[in-house]
């Protein structure tokens, strides 16, 4: 099934999102994840692309077993980073026989002490993403509510993400946010910017406050006053951690599904237990 089809068809749309583990335990414990969480129905799920090289292969090979066996529609990201033209082709041609349909087209985090100006095949998102497209795949490009933390001003950072969709990126998954308001404020400037295929909301529950901050730090993401002092209040006790993830996650989701957002994108974490208790949470009230 093709993504884009999905968001035409049928709103909203509902997606978890994995990343490749690094030992064949992490593997069967992703499986037993993603079969729990298969119980939901999701729409489709993705797979990450890792910064090290050599363990890219795993993603790919992740999404074509995901179709075959569990028969989920899944996609593979894909990044720019390390890549030539001729290896992103041999990629792509390999997803393309094993019947996957569906690229999230990125550029990927550089290295440590990489030239952001050094040449490269594919600079740029949307250029990864014009490559893509010749091989008819559906395509989806990453969207930055509080900014792309290499961006210096709102209009380079939604230009960018026009290239993206002039290039072919169909539909578009936001990083984490934690402000509901920062992601209704990205959509207003894409709209103005003449951008009009759907901005998926990327949602991620907090399970370890020590965790989160840290990956907030990292991605330049802001945590609210309320969630923090929640969060501070039950600080040390992973299980009330995890309740007040799941809560303040699915008032978000309530809020975003009342005011028509066309699909939810779950950043799981390879777990399914807080993922599975916001959609049930959201079901039973009636809004998903």
């Amino acid at each position: 099934m093709r993504i884009a089809d999905l968001y035409r068809q049928k709103q909203p749309v509902f997606s978890f999102e994995f990343f490749p583990p690094k030992t064949e335990k992490g593997v069967t414990a992703l499986f037993e994840a993603i079969r729990e969480l298969a119980k939901l129905e999701p729409d489709y799920v993705s797979v990450t692309c890792p910064l090290e090289k050599p363990r890219r292969p795993l993603t790919f090979e992740l999404v074509a077993r995901i179709q075959r066996e569990i028969g989920i529609t899944a996609m593979a990201h894909l990044v720019t980073v390390l890549y030539t033209r001729e290896e992103v082709r041999e990629v792509l041609i390999g997803l393309r026989d094993a019947g996957v349909e569906n690229v999230l087209a990125l550029r990927g985090d550089l290295p440590e002490g990489a030239d952001p100006d050094a040449p490269r095949d594919f600079p740029n998102g949307s250029d990864l993403a014009a490559f893509v497209r010749e091989f008819g795949f559906s395509i989806g490009g990453a969207a930055h509510p509080e900014m792309h933390p290499d961006s210096t001003e709102w209009a380079g950072d939604i230009a960018g993400a026009r290239a993206k969709v002039d290039a072919g990126c169909e539909f578009l998954v936001t990083q984490l946010f934690f402000d509901n308001a920062d992601y209704f404020a990205y959509v207003d400037r894409a709209r103005a910017a003449g951008i009009e295929v759907p901005i998926v909301a990327g949602i991620m529950p907090v399970t370890s406050v020590a965790g989160i901050r840290r990956m907030a730090a990292m991605n330049g993401n802001r945590l609210p006053d309320e969630l923090t002092a929640q969060l501070d209040r039950v600080d040390g006790d992973p299980e009330a951690v995890a309740a007040v993830g799941v809560q303040y996650a699915t008032l978000q989701c309530e809020e975003l599904l009342a005011q028509g957002v066309p699909g939810i994108h779950f950043f799981t974490l390879n777990r399914s237990p807080a993922t599975r208790k916001i959609l049930t949470a959201l079901r039973e009230k009636g809004v998903a």
